[in-house]
């Protein structure tokens, strides 16, 4: 798999020939200004929650690739109003299938709206599961003993954890998080982004380390294997 970072939590995974692009948040993220959004490709758009610095270029993203957005039923309604053609609605539940693979809509702990205060339905978290490998993206969530059911449901080769702290876990939050998921290589997102989660790098690689796991912080723009 080919992971590309856009920062904050926006991310692209390339699976199977397929696209699938998480919570993009670009144009208005003062730390991918050299991001041109309108180059991005997308085939599926994963959105975890209404907020803006998630779901901020999801709209225009959809209309100019035509990708399918799969988030909330209330987001995938919301998204239909704004002139997105193509939507799945999911919630917390079972795994639904994709020509990728499947998607599966876990707990996250936050809140949710949309931009213009619409209500946002329940944040989540989501669980892939591929023939190229499974992964989770935990969204914007505090640490949770819900976590301790996604080894149930995959085995995991990478998770894909909020780091920043104040609206979401922290690094120490984090650590335990990928114990509970049972998977020791973690991408970190949702941080710097922001003063109130400005992060010492230097310190969250080193507790990660610490700890017997292995921290990854691409930079905006990168693009790294997995």
């Amino acid at each position: 798999m080919q992971f590309t970072y856009y920062g904050h939590s926006a991310f692209l995974i390339e699976i199977s020939g397929k696209k699938l692009l998480f919570d993009p948040f670009i144009s208005h993220n003062p730390l991918a200004t050299g991001i041109d959004v309108n180059k991005i490709e997308a085939d599926y758009i994963l959105i975890s929650h209404g907020h803006g610095d998630h779901i901020g270029d999801a709209v225009s993203i959809a209309k100019r690739t035509g990708a399918s957005c799969i988030a909330c039923a209330e987001i995938a309604g919301w998204l239909q109003k704004q002139g997105v053609e193509k939507t799945w609605p999911m919630n917390h539940g079972g795994p639904i299938s994709f020509d990728f693979g499947t998607v599966r809509g876990v707990n996250a702990i936050h809140s949710s709206s949309l931009p213009d205060g619409t209500y946002a339905g329940n944040p989540l978290g989501f669980v892939i599961s591929t023939n190229q490998g499974n992964f989770y993206f935990a969204g914007d969530t505090a640490l949770t003993m819900d976590m301790q059911l996604i080894p149930w449901w995959a085995s995991l080769n990478f998770s894909i954890l909020p780091i920043g702290g104040n609206f979401t876990m922290d690094v120490t939050d984090a650590i335990k998080a990928s114990d509970f998921v049972q998977c020791n290589t973690v991408i970190g997102v949702h941080y710097d982004t922001f003063g109130f989660i400005k992060i010492d790098h230097a310190k969250a690689l080193t507790d990660f380390n610490a700890a017997g796991k292995k921290l990854v912080l691409p930079k905006v723009g990168e693009t790294i294997l997995l």
